[in-house]
């Protein structure tokens, strides 16, 4: 079971305070290498919708493109 992830916080458009950045979403293409937190180095296999599917090794991960925990090599 994952663990949950706190609910974000709507930003008001009278706040005072700017509103947090929208984090930029790498493009990625078949055979990019790519770096994952967790499962190291792999390479872009397929491409359907906003998930990516990586090859590590032996084992084929689907994750999704706008994780943090994936970087292009």
């Amino acid at each position: 079971m994952r663990p949950r992830q706190p609910a974000k916080k709507p930003h008001l458009p009278n706040s005072p305070f700017r509103a947090a950045p929208v984090p930029d979403i790498p493009d990625f293409a078949v055979n990019d290498r790519v770096t994952h937190d967790r499962h190291g180095l792999g390479s872009v296999v397929k491409i359907t919708g906003d998930r990516i599917h990586v090859r590590f090794g032996e084992n084929t991960v689907s994750v999704a493109m706008s994780s943090s925990k994936i970087h292009p090599l």
